[in-house]
């Protein structure tokens, strides 16, 4: 569990909620509970990793907690996963870029951002990776095969907090997903330089950050062979490697350990939609974590 308490991190979650998303969805809504409300509490549930039911009852046993986010009261679990399908990437986005706004990404004077974009792994249940594969040992039966979740984020280095983020179904080649979610991070902030691994190499990408960004990449050169003769940029990157400067991508990793072992390492779901929603959100309660 995350140092931060229950009530200073609900608190931020619902002025961001509210900051993004209008009360009601329509004027023949319940008014039971708001959008801003129900937003707040699934980041609550990603801060704490709790389930859908678990969330249920902590809110029914904590008081002050309902206090705080202004709950008359308490959502079934059932509201909550409803709102969790209805809720769309663009919503998470906006409460994304609003938290990281709100970290003085886009502070007026304040020099162009550094970017790394890095993907990792999120696991889809609370089975442990040992458990299984003791399992395998024991048996010696080959294990199923089974896609794992691939989560993508832009990530500002010396600040170390989140400005744009994707999940999909793995494993998948993701160089082609730099360009649209590198410009949905200078939505956020104006960037200076973006830092990559080899992975996103490939010429299309540097030109898209040098021409539309106006901006320095970073990004070894090291797809295909040795012997392959490469141009432009990618000839650069092999040819004289800025080592030093590239030494900053290796944050981006620091921010996947410290959303691991303070938040949470899974995005449960029975359904590639639900898992891929709680990948976003964890995401954005990580913003909602460091500010």
């Amino acid at each position: 569990m995350a140092e931060v308490g229950l009530l200073p991190f609900a608190r931020i979650a619902l002025e961001v909620a509210t900051a993004v998303l209008p009360p009601y969805r329509s004027r023949f809504s319940k008014h039971q509970f708001s959008q801003p409300q129900l937003l707040a509490v699934l980041c609550l549930l990603r801060y704490e990793d709790w389930t859908f039911r678990e969330t249920e009852v902590r809110l029914r046993e904590h008081g002050e907690l309902r206090r705080v986010l202004r709950l008359h009261s308490v959502p079934d679990y059932t509201t909550l996963y409803r709102f969790l399908k209805r809720l769309d990437e663009k919503t998470i986005d906006q409460a994304l870029g609003a938290a990281a706004r709100r970290l003085g990404t886009a502070a007026p004077g304040r020099r162009r951002a550094r970017v790394a974009m890095d993907a990792t792994g999120l696991a889809q249940g609370a089975v442990s990776t040992f458990f299984v594969r003791r399992m395998h040992h024991h048996t010696g039966q080959p294990l199923p095969w089974r896609h794992w979740l691939k989560w993508l984020v832009v990530v500002d280095v010396d600040r170390q907090v989140l400005l744009s983020q994707a999940a999909r179904a793995g494993p998948w080649n993701d160089c082609a997903h730099l360009p649209p979610l590198v410009e949905a991070a200078s939505q956020v902030t104006r960037i200076g330089q973006v830092l990559a691994d080899a992975e996103f190499d490939s010429e299309r990408n540097h030109t898209y950050i040098r021409q539309q960004l106006r901006a320095q990449s970073i990004i070894p050169a090291k797809r295909g062979k040795k012997t392959w003769r490469i141009h432009g940029v990618r000839a650069e990157m092999r040819r004289a490697f800025p080592h030093r400067q590239y030494a900053r991508r290796a944050l981006v990793e620091t921010v996947f350990s410290t959303i691991k072992r303070k938040l949470s390492a899974r995005a449960p779901g029975r359904s590639l939609f639900t898992q891929l929603r709680q990948a976003l959100l964890l995401g954005l309660a990580y913003n909602l974590y460091r500010l």
